[in-house]
């Protein structure tokens, strides 16, 4: 097990930092009840968000039903995982579950379908604590922004992390100096994660390091798509874009996308000077991918950097910076033709028809059918208000449709419900039945 895994901290009391907020957690967590909004959890990676969570379940002798990125967040399985959980009791005996949705700034393309409004429904519905963690605050859903308490964790201090690697190294039987120990904790910016990751990586083979020895585990150094975006709008040296250009992660045409993105930044005559060099960049991308010759991607990354840094002359950043507009388009796209699918497969299956024949043949006089009335279909195919709103040209009308239906769904299952039998009832039940008395006669 690696050391970051091994000691994670167990208990609220082996936090390190952000005393505010785990003050603002630990009280919310005591004064909870039905109602009450939940936590939203935000900062850089590393500083204790998703630890605090755990640590505050063990505290309370809650269990923890945990979704993060790694599983695929469609409607049907935040349903399935967490959905019941949030409104049920535990399996286990414990007063109450947890419901911890981490990575709740990363919910987007086909692989989260339905999965932010599946989450604001669980978090109407629940009847057990709820927690959102996310590293980028803005990256959330507004309408999950506004459904939730933000919570703020900080970035550590270096005299915060230093005492608990020398409780590692105490426990790992190696002799560290307050020197190598500061240098870990400097080079972590912040992140305990790192931190523990490189105190690992300098420990391996060793019983004894110094400052030597920590040199070469030192964080990675990689550089933002945001520092280089706004490098280039503040118009920095050449040498300091380059280098920015490569130790960022992302690949040249993603790079070309965001300073697309960001021209919106500039004036007019600089939007128009600028997209000169970008669509040289793009030949270039466009011919390393045709040719399988990546050293092109070097002059395409010079081409779109610096070409726009000089069309940018110095202008700076003047809003905030956000993903490129055709990354949502994309993603729009993807999310229609997930619902096109969806919708042809369960028509054609009810019809008795190939989706192609239905596609090119029938869909038109299908669409004018539902016009007319689509709730029996709505009903017998179970769609959803995107697929209804895909035949339907009033979409207000598809919603509401399905939203009668989902009332209608609710009502019948809470009629075939069976009905609570009063005390007085099942005493009834268990008493055995009155023995004759002797002067009454009997068929036997």
């Amino acid at each position: 097990m690696h050391w970051a895994e091994r000691y994670r901290p167990q208990r609220i009391s082996d936090l390190v930092g952000n005393g505010p907020a785990i003050r603002q957690l630990v009280e919310w967590a005591r004064t909870w009840r039905p109602g009450t909004r939940p936590l939203l959890l935000y900062g850089k990676p590393g500083t204790g968000k998703t630890s605090a969570a755990h640590a505050l379940a063990n505290d309370m002798g809650w269990e923890v039903i945990e979704l993060n990125a790694s599983d695929q967040r469609t409607r049907a399985e935040i349903d399935r995982v967490a959905g019941q959980s949030a409104i049920s009791g535990s399996l286990f005996g414990e007063e109450r579950r947890l419901i911890i949705l981490d990575e709740a700034d990363n919910l987007h393309g086909n692989a989260d379908r339905g999965g932010a409004k599946a989450i604001l429904e669980l978090i109407k519905a629940a009847q057990q604590p709820v927690l959102l963690v996310a590293n980028d605050l803005y990256g959330v859903a507004t309408e999950l922004k506004s459904r939730t308490e933000p919570v703020q964790f900080r970035a550590l201090m270096a005299r915060s992390i230093i005492p608990r690697l020398r409780q590692i190294c105490a426990a790992e039987k190696i002799r560290c100096g307050d020197e190598a120990l500061r240098l870990v904790a400097e080079s972590a910016n912040g992140d305990m994660r790192s931190a523990v990751n490189m105190l690992e990586a300098a420990a391996i083979g060793r019983t004894e390091m110094n400052e030597d020895s920590v040199q070469t585990s030192q964080k990675d150094e990689r550089a933002t798509i945001f520092e280089l975006v706004g490098a280039v709008l503040r118009d920095r040296p050449d040498e300091e874009l380059m280098r920015l250009a490569w130790e960022v992660e992302d690949k040249p045409d993603a790079i070309l996308q965001w300073l697309e993105g960001s021209l919106a930044q500039l004036p007019i005559e600089g939007r128009c000077a600028a997209y000169q060099p970008l669509a040289a960049a793009d030949l270039a991308i466009a011919r390393t991918y045709r040719r399988q010759h990546y050293a092109l991607w070097r002059y395409a990354t010079a081409l779109a950097v610096l070409g726009t840094a000089d069309a940018a002359a110095g202008v700076g950043v003047r809003s905030r910076l956000a993903p490129p507009a055709r990354w949502t388009r994309m993603a729009q796209a993807r999310r229609t033709k997930a619902v096109r699918t969806s919708l042809l497969r369960k028509l054609g299956g009810w019809m008795g028809v190939s989706r192609t024949e239905l596609r090119e043949y029938y869909l038109k006089a299908a669409a004018d059918l539902i016009t007319l009335d689509p709730e029996p279909v709505a009903r017998a195919l179970s769609l959803d208000a995107d697929e209804l709103g895909f035949m339907l040209p009033d979409r207000t009308r598809a919603q509401e449709v399905v939203a009668r239906l989902v009332r209608e769904r609710k009502d019948l299952e809470k009629a075939e419900r069976p009905k609570k039998r009063s005390k007085k009832e099942r005493d009834e039940q268990t008493q055995p039945p009155a023995q004759p008395s002797g002067n009454q006669s009997t068929l036997f």
